[in-house]
């Protein structure tokens, strides 16, 4: 979730069926017109154009994320999710508009908030506050966050849900889907109807917000013992299905760390990999939301602020299980039994490991080689994972070989990449062969 400036402007979310569907065939009227201009363009130019050349134009992206920002809620949660999952195994222009959703959304306009508001909490919900700032201080796919301050004098932050989200989930993940199906940016036997599933069952649940306050308390008594970390605690009076209110949290964006010493960078990029390694492997719970923006960091304490837990999942026993298995054989330096590992563990199709059998031995051989070595891992160092990305978009780019991994898989992936990104981000040295070790039971000296 994005903080927002001072010149940030409000725009109506579209709370209906058949208006959020009408900013979708907007969207479709607009690609198409983009589209007849890029090809007539080409032609001129005595190109045969494809239809994925005239489709993925800068014009269009842009389009297509200023659409998705306005419309919020699951269509806009999507983008955000494809940009930090995908990684590589979706086009590069893809990608990089997608990339633009995880940024910003627009406000609800003043007129809007006090509907929803009033709806909430009743007409008159001011005279349960000192100070209600209207203005927010973060906006995102689902929701807005305000400060404001309780008649008890509690310090709080109150976040409100878009109009019409939770009702509009399904369509709009659906309406997304077809987007990339008629793209031709997906294969066309490329089966995604489990992920979309799976996308549909989490944003609802995102969506619930009394559920979110739950899963913050019991994620809090879960980090009680870890003084590193700090939790909102849950508001419950003024918290509904669709307003989650919290303690205020001070802290700065886990970006600013950057600025810091290199060991202070490198101590709060050891914390977040340990918290990641800790719920894969012994808390069985994860938040499976790597968005930059769920983290702030206290200069004065220290400490690392937790924020967001709408996205947390249970991690099933199936799945630490199989990362502990990939994990242990990296460590050892056994090479095909990573590569069996990864099939496993559906990291990997056998399609995939049949046609680029040898490219895909590249691949290990150069992870391995680095995961071998003692002492912290250099994550600003960016030369070995341009050469992994390289050969992987080889692979990536066969599309008879895509495949959908398991969901559970991909939800911890995300977490696991987005920490990896914060960490480069940061410019941090950590140790993560020790961590790693320490996590799967192995003695990091004996391997």
């Amino acid at each position: 979730m994005s903080t927002r400036d001072d010149g940030a402007k409000g725009r109506p979310v579209p709370s209906g069926r058949l208006s959020r569907l009408g900013q979708f065939g907007r969207l479709a009227g607009g690609l198409t017109g983009g589209m007849l201009a890029e090809g007539a363009r080409r032609l001129a130019d005595g190109e045969r154009p494809a239809m994925r050349n005239m489709l993925l134009t800068p014009g269009n992206l842009v389009r297509v994320a200023d659409r998705l920002s306005h419309l919020r809620g699951a269509a806009m949660k999507l983008g955000q999710m494809i940009s930090m999952d995908a990684g590589d195994a979706l086009p590069g222009e893809l990608s990089q508009f997608m990339a633009r959703l995880r940024a910003h959304a627009d406000p609800m306009p003043p007129v809007q908030l006090q509907r929803v508001l009033a709806a909430e909490w009743g007409r008159e919900w001011r005279i349960r506050f000192q100070r209600f700032d209207d203005r927010p201080i973060a906006a995102a796919s689902i929701g807005q966050v305000h400060r404001a301050v309780a008649l008890d004098g509690r310090d709080l932050a109150i976040k409100v849900q878009y109009p019409g989200v939770r009702g509009s989930i399904d369509a709009d993940v659906d309406n997304v889907a077809t987007l990339l199906r008629v793209s031709g940016l997906l294969p066309p036997g490329l089966d995604i109807a489990p992920l979309l599933a799976e996308a549909k069952a989490q944003l609802h649940e995102e969506t619930d917000y009394r559920r979110e306050g739950n899963q913050m308390e019991a994620y809090g008594r879960l980090l009680a013992g870890k003084d590193a970390f700090v939790v909102p605690t849950l508001a419950p009076d003024f918290t509904t299905d669709n307003v989650l209110a919290m303690s205020f949290v001070e802290g700065v964006p886990i970006e600013d760390v950057v600025v810091a010493e290199q060991p202070e960078r490198d101590r709060i990029a050891a914390l977040l990999i340990d918290l990641t390694l800790d719920e894969l492997f012994r808390l069985a719970v994860m938040q499976t939301d790597p968005n930059f923006a769920n983290f702030r960091y206290q200069p004065a304490t220290g400490k690392v602020v937790l924020l967001d837990f709408g996205a947390t999942r249970v991690v099933s026993p199936a799945t630490s299980q199989a990362y502990r298995t990939l994990l242990a054989a990296g460590l050892s330096g056994d090479g095909g039994a990573v590569k069996r590992a990864a099939v496993e563990a559906g990291f990997l199709g056998e399609a995939a490991v049949r046609r680029h059998e040898d490219l895909i031995e590249r691949m290990i051989e150069v992870i391995m080689t680095q995961a071998s070595r003692t002492g912290p891992f250099d994550f600003a160092d960016r030369r070995v994972l341009a050469v992994v990305r390289d050969q992987a978009a080889t692979v990536a780019g066969d599309r008879e070989t895509w495949h959908v991994p398991p969901t559970d898989t991909l939800f911890v992936q995300r977490k696991v990449s987005g920490i990896a990104l914060l960490a480069a981000r940061l410019g941090a040295r950590v140790d993560v062969r020790s961590l790693v070790a320490a996590h799967i039971g192995l003695d990091p000296t004996s391997i």
